[in-house]
C-alpha cells in the first residue's frame, strides 16, 4: 500500500527540504559558503599577489553585510580582517598597500558598528529593508479606494516629504454594508519620523473603520491612540461615511481641517465646518458629526494640512487658494483630479494627503 507521501511527489520534497533546512539552516549555509570564498580568495592573493588584490577581500565583507544578521556578521566581519592580516606579509609593503589596509580595516569597522544597530531588528540588511517594504506597500494598498458603483468616483493621493516612501499622512478606505468608510490621517510628525507610528495607526484604524459603527470610530481612534503612551502620541483625522445609494454621508473630524464640498448647483465649493479635539490627547471625546447629500455633480474633497498651510502662509489662505484651485482643475473633469491638485499646492517639505470623491 503506497503512502500519501509516495502519491504525492511534492510533498515528500517539501518534506525533505524542512529537514534539510533543520539539518542546515539557511544562514549557516551562507556563512559556510562566505568563508570558503573567503579562505579561496586569501589563498589566491597569498599565492599570486601580483594577479589577485588585497582589495579581493571586499566582496564576500560586502556581501555579508547585506546577507548575513547581526551575530553572524560581527564574527565574519573578524573573521575576514584575520584573513587580511595574515596575507598582508605577502604583499610587497608601500603607501598603496598600507592605504588598502587602513581603508579595508575602517570598512570592516563600519560594518560591525552598524551590525550592532541592526541587533535591535535581528534581521539581515536585505531582510529589514524587504519587511520595511512589505510595510509600506501594505499601508499604501489599505489607502486603495474599492472598487464603487459606476455613478461614484474616488480618488487618493499620498505625498511624503523630501519624496520618501514613508509618511506620517495615511487614507484607509474600505466599504461596509453599501456605505463607503474612509478617513484621512495626519500623524505628529513628517517624513520617515512619523512613518513608523504610522504603519502601525494605520493597521489599527483599519480595522476599527471595518469593525465599529461611524458614530463610534473617532471615539475609538482616539483610545487607542491614548493607551499607546507615545511621546508624540497625537494625530489629527476626518472620517467620511458615505451612503452609495442615496448619497447621504456624515463627516466627523478630530482637530483635523474642513473638509470642501462642490455643489453641482451652483458651481462653487464651501467649506464644511466641523469640531473635534485631536485624537490622542483627550479621554471619553464624542465626536459629532456633520450630515450632507451629494447630489449627481458634487463632489467632497478631504485633506492633510500639509496640502493648505505653510510657514509663511495661514491656513485659512491656504484653504482659500485650495478652493480656488479645485475650481481651476476640476471643472468639468475629475478624472486624475486628485493627482492635479496635490501636484499643484502644499509644501514639498511636508506630508501631504488628498481624498476626492465625485457623484457622476
Amino acid at each position: 500500500m503506497s503512502s500519501s507521501l509516495e502519491r504525492h511527489p511534492s510533498r515528500l520534497a517539501r518534506a525533505f527540504d524542512r529537514a534539510s533546512s533543520r539539518l542546515v539552516p539557511r544562514g549557516s549555509r551562507i556563512v559556510t559558503g562566505l568563508t570558503l570564498v573567503t579562505v579561496l580568495v586569501g589563498v589566491a592573493i597569498w599565492q599570486a599577489p601580483d594577479f589577485v588584490p588585497l582589495v579581493s577581500l571586499l566582496v564576500p565583507l560586502v556581501v555579508s553585510s547585506l546577507v548575513l544578521g547581526p551575530r553572524q556578521l560581527q564574527w565574519f566581519v573578524v573573521f575576514v580582517l584575520l584573513v587580511l592580516a595574515v596575507v598582508v606579509p605577502t604583499q610587497v609593503v608601500g603607501p598603496r598597500i598600507i592605504s588598502a589596509v587602513v581603508i579595508m580595516f575602517a570598512i570592516g569597522f563600519i560594518l560591525l558598528v552598524s551590525s550592532f544597530r541592526r541587533a535591535r531588528l535581528g534581521v539581515a540588511g536585505m531582510q529589514g529593508e524587504m519587511m520595511f517594504v512589505d510595510l509600506r506597500d501594505r499601508i499604501l494598498r489599505q489607502g486603495g479606494i474599492p472598487e464603487l458603483p459606476d455613478q461614484w468616483y474616488a480618488a487618493a493621493e499620498l505625498r511624503s516629504a523630501g519624496g520618501t516612501p514613508f509618511a506620517g499622512d495615511f487614507v484607509v478606505a474600505t466599504e461596509v454594508d453599501g456605505r463607503l468608510e474612509v478617513v484621512v490621517v495626519d500623524v505628529s510628525g513628517k517624513g520617515q519620523a512619523a512613518g513608523t507610528r504610522a504603519l502601525l495607526l494605520s493597521g489599527a484604524i483599519g480595522g476599527l473603520l471595518s469593525a465599529l459603527p461611524p458614530s463610534d470610530f473617532l471615539s475609538a481612534a482616539n483610545t487607542f491612540l491614548i493607551r499607546q503612551d507615545w511621546d508624540e502620541g497625537f494625530a489629527t483625522a476626518v472620517h467620511l461615511s458615505l451612503d452609495l445609494a442615496t448619497g447621504r454621508y456624515v463627516l466627523r473630524t478630530a482637530g483635523h481641517p474642513p473638509a470642501a464640498a462642490l455643489h453641482a448647483g451652483s458651481g462653487r465649493w464651501e467649506v464644511v465646518e466641523t469640531e473635534g479635539p485631536i485624537l490622542g490627547l483627550i479621554d471619553d471625546v464624542v465626536y459629532d458629526g456633520v450630515s450632507g447629500r451629494m447630489l449627481p455633480g458634487d463632489a467632497l474633497l478631504l485633506y492633510t494640512d500639509g496640502m493648505v498651510e505653510t510657514r509663511t502662509r495661514d491656513i485659512g489662505l491656504g484653504i482659500d487658494r485650495m478652493l480656488g484651485q479645485a475650481e481651476r482643475l476640476l471643472r468639468g473633469e475629475f478624472e486624475g483630479g486628485a493627482t492635479r491638485l496635490i501636484e499643484s499646492l502644499g509644501s514639498r517639505n511636508d506630508d501631504r494627503a488628498l481624498l476626492l470623491v465625485h457623484r457622476r
